[in-house]
């Protein structure tokens, strides 16, 4: 995501691993996320033109619907919305503990797709952006591939040429202040990595590996051949350095990442419009119809398809 945001500093910090072997800490599968995460029923940080509803209501109207190894959040797709009322209705998670040094691992099958979604998965403490922000998934409008970005406060660069299957965008500098909330991004290399191409593919794999040493982000198709044997079946230990080169890689050679990352709570969310789907320029190359507030608030059966469905959310120590 591309601004501050109004996080909830909750207790439980994860301790430290320094090697690329982990063991399983907690899995988050169908009714488990309703306990582990908690709705976040706030104005949206990035200005979006949705309406963040508590956990009552989204259950109540289907908004998050929890069944065996399926958890789906997504926003309202049958109201009509007056242009000088509240937003669609969408939610927002996050997680209830905070996690240092880890990986956490997602088996998504959907993800939201549409003009003016903008869904995504990411880490964040409370201090931002001086603790530090981990953008897993984030995109906008359907552009695939997916975007993952690094934010951080003053005094953490990286270089141009770093080891990875991606491609950067947006410099090299990640002080979120100084590049207007850009920070690092890399694109990944496969267009299944993102909204409607990652859907057709039944989905995939994502993983995020934080340490003193870096954070460095991967992406597996459900369709690969390629995948891990422990991401595949979520093993109850996994070893980072069978996974092959991560599609962004963020060492710590010019970002000390003790001092720029502090405790970090995981959210997921979709928000529709604001500072970066409804950006005038960034919507329209998109292809998308009218303008993005317009679009949201006349086209509530545009929004059929935009959900999240987990088949679950594993956390590594």
């Amino acid at each position: 995501m591309l601004a501050g945001r109004g996080i909830v500093a909750l207790a439980c910090i994860a301790s430290p691993v320094l090697s690329a072997t982990y063991t399983h800490s907690e899995t988050f599968s169908g009714n488990t996320f309703l306990t582990g995460f908690s709705h976040q029923a706030i104005n949206d940080p990035t200005h979006g033109r949705v309406h963040y509803v508590d956990q009552d209501t989204a259950l109540s109207r289907n908004l998050t619907y929890a069944s065996g190894e399926h958890f789906v959040i997504r926003a309202d797709d049958t109201t009509y919305l007056s242009s000088g009322g509240p937003g669609r209705d969408s939610v927002r998670l996050i997680s209830n503990k905070q996690y240092t040094t880890h990986v956490s691992l997602w088996s998504l099958r959907h993800m939201p797709e549409g003009c003016a979604t903008w869904p995504a998965v990411w880490e964040v403490g409370p201090n931002w952006p001086n603790g530090g922000e981990i953008d897993i998934i984030e995109g906008v409008n359907n552009q695939s591939p997916n975007q993952a970005s690094f934010h951080t406060g003053s005094g953490c660069t990286m270089a141009d040429s770093r080891d990875q299957t991606g491609y950067n965008v947006g410099g090299d500098n990640c002080d979120s202040a100084a590049t207007k909330n850009t920070g690092c991004g890399v694109k990944a290399p496969s267009a299944d990595s993102f909204g409607p191409p990652f859907n057709q593919a039944g989905g995939g794999f994502y993983a995020m590996e934080r340490t003193d040493a870096g954070v460095k982000v991967w992406f597996w198709s459900r369709s690969s051949g390629n995948i891990p044997s422990d991401v595949l079946n979520g093993s109850y230990e996994i070893d980072t350095s069978g996974w092959g080169t991560p599609f962004a890689n963020y060492p710590s050679t010019s970002c000390n990442m003790a001092t720029h990352l502090g405790p970090h709570n995981i959210i997921i969310n979709l928000t529709l419009c604001g500072d970066w789907a409804g950006d005038g320029d960034v919507y329209s190359s998109s292809g998308c119809p009218s303008d993005c507030v317009t679009f949201v608030n006349q086209n509530p059966s545009a929004f059929t398809g935009a959900y999240f469905d987990v088949q679950w959310l594993k956390v590594y120590q």
